[in-house]
């Protein structure tokens, strides 16, 4: 569904990411590993739009994305929910949401995936008309999950999705995972918490000074000692 090859992305001269290769297949989970400063966010960045790689390809349903900009990339249906959340402050829970669906055609009917949002995270229902900003980090992290669901995604990409949030949020975060997961949506997953990730992920890359260190079965990585040792303190 997705292939990277040999990416390349240099700042000021100094490389982020060095011949980065991954692929995503439909409907699984892929996680992004490793220490900070490793080039994750980097990567979906680069997959999005936002930074232009200096060489590699990027090949999504036999286009390369390179070529596209990113309001077009999401259109596509590859959808990025960044780290920091990044929801409106000044507009409501409501129009946070259907901002979402700001790329799809205007005569589709939303109600449908609004509702399923909703189901996700009932706390969102209950603050429908409240301002973003007021609501709690764990709150606007659903919310900006939720915002990325509205688009209709054929691959969500989630920057950091559990930091900063209290363990039940985290919880409820990764159990909507797999409920994304079933849907039939594919998952592109950068997180700090590398276990649980490993646990919840088909298959994972471990990214450390911009290149691939390992890859794999999740689960089989979350076994290995190497891994463990070197990525997950353990």
């Amino acid at each position: 569904m997705l292939t990277v090859e040999g990416l390349h992305v240099s700042y000021s001269g100094s490389e982020a990411l060095r011949g980065v290769d991954l692929t995503l297949s439909q409907g699984e989970v892929v996680a992004v590993i490793g220490p900070n400063g490793a080039g994750k966010s980097t990567l979906l960045r680069t997959i999005s739009g936002l930074v232009q790689p200096s060489s590699g390809r990027i090949v999504f349903d036999g286009t390369d994305l390179r070529s596209l900009k990113p309001d077009e990339i999401v259109r596509r249906g590859v959808i990025h929910v960044p780290e920091g959340r990044m929801v409106l402050g000044r507009m409501s829970v409501r129009e946070n949401l259907l901002l979402g669906a700001y790329a799809r055609p205007r005569h589709e009917d939303y109600s449908k995936d609004f509702d399923y949002v909703l189901g996700l995270f009932p706390r969102l229902q209950e603050r429908l008309d409240q301002l973003a900003g007021l609501m709690s980090g764990g709150e606007q992290q659903m919310l900006a999950i939720g915002r990325g669901i509205m688009g209709r995604p054929k691959i969500l990409m989630l920057d950091e999705p559990s930091l900063g949030l209290a363990p039940i949020v985290v919880t409820t975060i990764f159990e909507v995972l797999d409920e994304i997961r079933r849907r039939g949506i594919t998952v592109l997953l950068v997180e700090q918490n590398a276990e649980k990730a490993l646990s919840t992920a088909d298959h994972a890359y471990v990214l450390d000074l911009g290149s691939i260190a390992a890859r794999g079965v999740a689960s089989e990585l979350l076994r290995d000692a190497r891994v463990r040792n070197a990525y997950l303190g353990i």
